[in-house]
């Protein structure tokens, strides 16, 4: 509600500044007769009056909106032991804020750690201090709070919190009545993801999987926030190549203005005209007439390039729709005719260069120049990066731009950034643009992930053969014999696309990692195939308990989530977290916490299964003789926080497996 609660607020204080302008110009009239209020005056008093009544709408909606979003406890310990420790040191400039969970439950919750780093910051101010009685100092200035119910010093000063339990349990309530909420935005701010980036004419292979991946999760972290996102997909689809293609497709299809071959034969064709471009000094010269031909949009040559990209775009859809991916194309012909002016620019400003024919542009503290003009007066991918970034800052406003491609385009973007801030299009600390790298994907040799015959693996063959594996898998646990023919089918891509998925994003995106379908399918250790079944199984005991949605709704609303049992405590706390995770993953776009965060949830979860009966059976006759509702509400809210944890990784969970 960020936006038109500052738009109402600001016309409020425009019109009471009328409102006192006009009221001030009657007192100052001598005439009697003129002090009468004029029809402005009582004009802007009802618009004001409806103004207020509006606003005091707004902020109600707000505090409710608020109030049903989910806590982030973390951030909110900062900001009362923020408060506190300013009040304890008010000679220091910036006091350290250290606030996180604590390892070891004995020990409480949450731990501040400020305290000894405070004491280095006097001593180097050369005053002395005990660590400890800065602590003392923080805890007596802790503001009065519903979060802390105790806390503690230890060792040198850590300073141990014991979270109130009655308000965990009150947060827990509000997840189970009003969902899985994100915390409040400040504002809402524009974002632009570009990911995936296949090019044309060319099929989609395992190096491409890393970028789809982790950019789609990226994106629906960000929609889940609340933000504005465009999903952008940055094809490779102009340039020199396709004048070789089309010159090539002359010799070799001579249908190609009303068909365009298959994708599996126009890679091939591409292969060859590569060959020939590189060996046949002839072709090379028609090749570049064709380029020529195709920039000046000649009718003939844009539609054999149309249909070359439409044969691309079909085979990119299968992919996009297996992996459930929504993106919108818009790949480097989008930015051709806005390469001029930012050229002229760069020149304009003193800030290019001409270096044996090109134009190359230095930016400070970088070492590679930017080619934005080869010597032949054609542009490049450094121009093509740059109008981009340009028309993603100035077009479409956008306040967080972040690029998923490949570590080896990290030096490449580094200084696309810096030429762009150089230039003054942006500022780093208003605009945040982002190179998100990742390693590449390795087979179970540990190198490149290759096929037997040494080629790049196709994507959609790696796609099909998981679906493969996965029914294998399924009828390995006779899923075939209890699931009917639809679920199977359901429970099977679920099962293949959420572990390839789930595979990628589990590691650190930085490092390389190994692709094994083994280990992606084994339902041990931190796998989707894991997640997925003990997602299903903790739906399943309200099923078999035969306990309805609305009867869980009710029990949410009426019944307090008791936290008594060590194990339950430890389950809310883990719950809770959530809202901490997604803020860790929104300042590093390491989606790996995400996924180390659900195992621990399923994990923390079988262990307060194992010790808390939620539903206790006669053991004779199985029937159900007594159900413990609030157990089964912090059942109820694990599947929900899973379920919206899924959903960010893109990953589709089945209610039965």
């Amino acid at each position: 509600m960020g936006d038109p609660l500052t738009a109402y607020t600001a016309r409020l204080q425009q019109q009471e500044q009328e409102i006192r302008s006009l009221s001030a110009e009657i007192e100052s009239l001598k005439n009697p007769q003129n002090q009468r209020p004029s029809p402005r005056l009582e004009e802007l008093r009802e618009e004001n009056a409806k103004l207020k009544y509006r606003l005091n709408i707004l902020k109600r909606e707000e505090k409710a909106h608020c109030s049903k979003a989910m806590l982030n406890i973390n951030q909110h310990l900062q900001e009362i032991f923020g408060e506190a420790i300013r009040a304890s040191c008010p000679e220091l400039d910036s006091p350290p804020l250290a606030v996180a969970p604590n390892q070891q439950s004995k020990f409480g919750d949450y731990q501040c750690n400020s305290a000894m780093a405070m004491a280095q910051m006097l001593k180097a101010k050369g005053v002395k201090a005990n660590p400890r009685e800065i602590a003392e100092k923080i805890i007596q200035n802790l503001p009065k709070n519903d979060l802390i119910q105790k806390t503690e010093i230890a060792g040198p000063g850590f300073i141990n919190v014991h979270l109130e339990r009655k308000f965990v349990s009150k947060l827990l309530s509000n997840l189970l009545v009003n969902g899985v909420q994100p915390p409040p935005l400040a504002s809402k701010k524009r974002v632009v993801v570009d990911f995936s980036s296949p090019n044309i004419a060319k099929e989609m292979h395992v190096g491409h999987l890393r970028s789809t991946i982790i950019g789609e999760s990226m994106c629906r972290l960000f929609e889940f926030l609340g933000y504005d996102v465009l999903r952008l997909n940055h094809v490779g689809d102009w340039g020199t190549q396709f004048g070789m293609l089309i010159a090539h497709l002359q010799d070799k299809f001579p249908d190609y203005l009303t068909v365009s071959p298959p994708i599996s034969d126009l890679q091939g064709f591409y292969k060859e005209s590569k060959k020939r471009f590189d060996e046949e000094e002839e072709f090379k010269k028609r090749a570049y007439q064709c380029v020529v031909r195709l920039q000046s949009k000649e009718p003939d040559f844009i539609k054999a390039w149309n249909l070359i990209c439409d044969v691309s775009r079909k085979e990119f859809q299968r992919v996009y729709d297996c992996l459930d991916i929504t993106i919108i194309e818009r790949g480097e012909s989008y930015y051709q005719d806005m390469m001029k002016q930012v050229v002229k620019e760069f020149e304009e400003k003193g800030l290019s260069q001409v270096d044996d024919g090109r134009t190359i542009v230095f930016a400070p503290g970088q070492s590679i120049p930017l080619t934005i003009v080869k010597s032949d007066g054609g542009y490049t991918y450094d121009t093509s990066d740059l109008a981009a970034i340009h028309q993603r800052i100035f077009e479409e406003k956008a306040d967080i731009i972040i690029y998923v491609t490949d570590s080896g385009q990290a030096t490449h973007f580094q200084v696309v950034f810096a030429a762009a801030q150089m230039i003054g299009w942006y500022d780093p600390k208003v605009t945040r643009v982002e190179h998100a790298g990742f390693g590449v994907v390795l087979g179970e040799d540990k190198k490149k992930f290759k096929t037997r015959s040494g080629d790049t693996v196709r994507l959609m063959d790696l796609l099909e053969e998981g679906l493969k594996r996965s029914m294998d898998k399924l009828k390995e646990k006779e899923r075939d014999k209890v699931l009917t023919p639809e679920e199977l089918i359901k429970a099977q891509r679920s099962v293949a696309f959420g572990c390839i998925k789930y595979a990628d994003l589990s590691h650190n995106r930085i490092n390389d990692y190994v692709f094994s379908f083994d280990k992606m399918l084994d339902d041990r250790g931190n796998t989707a195939a894991y997640l997925l079944y003990a997602f299903t199984r903790i739906r399943s005991i309200a099923r078999l308990a035969n306990i309805d949605e609305a009867t869980l709704k009710q029990a949410a609303e009426t019944s307090e989530v008791l936290l008594d049992h060590e194990k339950e405590w430890k389950l809310g706390k883990c719950l809770l977290r959530f809202p901490e995770i997604l803020q860790k993953i929104l300042d590093d776009l390491l989606l790996h916490t995400l996924c180390d965060y659900l195992y621990e949830l399923a994990t923390t979860f079988t262990e307060f299964y194992d010790s808390c009966y939620c539903v206790e059976k006669d053991r004779q006759t199985g029937e159900v003789v007594k159900v413990n509702m609030w157990r089964m509400l912090l059942c109820e809210a694990t599947a929900k926080v899973m379920a919206k944890g899924f959903d960010i990784l893109g990953i589709n969970p089945v209610q039965r497996m």
